[in-house]
């Protein structure tokens, strides 16, 4: 859809979304062919021909919408109704095809940046990331290498973006539940004292792995906000095993645990205290 296409235009609506705009943002992208989309943690990059990048933040409710020729928008069902209204389109990107790419965000905690092609990597905030959870640097050795002697929770060193970069707080929750691990437990206690991973170690590094790909599979998760491109709602939130559901049971055959909620650093955290030790 954008790779390829040409940025004519650039409409901001706004001067600022969580930070103010680059200077002459809008005149740096308008013309550019974007060459390249990728994503690095939960940025969206975008190579443009101009030699810079354009790094872009959701942050907590932001969407892309795109809009080609006179096709209506899909609302989408959501977990939580909470309709994208347009009052919140804070910046339009018009591609040479007509099509247009709107960014909402109605708390606005999202931003853009641009950045030059060839040292993103090495400006923050991406310098001090940490490795990829979908990406072969994640393993049992990784996990354990990188949590060995830490007394911080378990669930705290794995949203540290330092350490592994990219996971949230649900898929952090729904991770430790299928590795039955207790998200209050010492990160460290993955590693041996003579820093070899533990089995746990490596069942952790598969069960996130396996939740990314089932989440990505079915379009992530849609509470309030999030939903895909073309207005439909993503689907992982129909296949939570602990998530936002206190009281209800464990859903492991033979386990007659119920789900509870505790607060961790200000996030809720979904655990059954049957299961994850």
């Amino acid at each position: 859809m954008l790779v390829g296409r040409r940025i004519v235009r650039v409409e901001l609506r706004r001067p600022d979304l969580r930070f103010p705009f680059p200077p002459g943002f809008a005149a740096r992208i308008e013309g550019a062919i974007v060459t390249d989309l990728r994503r690095r943690a939960k940025y969206l990059l975008a190579d443009l021909s101009t030699g810079e990048v354009l790094a872009m933040h959701l942050g907590m409710t932001g969407r892309f919408r795109v809009e080609a020729g006179q096709e209506a928008e899909e609302p989408g069902s959501f977990y939580y109704d909470a309709p994208a209204a347009p009052a919140h389109d804070h910046v339009v990107f018009g591609l040479s095809d007509g099509t247009r790419i709107v960014f909402n965000d109605t708390r606005r905690f999202g931003f853009m940046m641009l950045l030059p092609a060839g040292e993103a990597e090495r400006t923050a905030p991406f310098a001090t990331m940490g490795i990829e959870p979908l990406g072969p640097g994640l393993s049992g050795d990784a996990l354990a290498r990188l949590f060995r002697g830490r007394k911080a929770p378990l669930k705290a060193a794995l949203l540290d973006q330092r350490l592994v970069a990219g996971l949230g707080n649900i898929y952090v929750c729904e991770a430790l539940f299928r590795a039955r691990l207790s998200p209050e437990a010492e990160a460290g206690s993955l590693a041996t004292p003579a820093g070899r991973p533990r089995a746990k170690a490596h069942a952790l590094a598969q069960a996130i792995r396996d939740v990314l790909e089932e989440a990505v599979a079915v379009g992530g998760s849609t509470l309030r906000d999030h939903k895909q491109v073309d207005g439909s709602p993503g689907a992982f939130q129909e296949r939570f095993r602990v998530y936002d559901r206190e009281g209800e049971g464990c859903v492991t055959p033979g386990c007659r645990g119920v789900v509870t909620r505790i607060v961790q650093s200000g996030r809720s955290t979904f655990r059954c205290t049957e299961c994850q030790r």
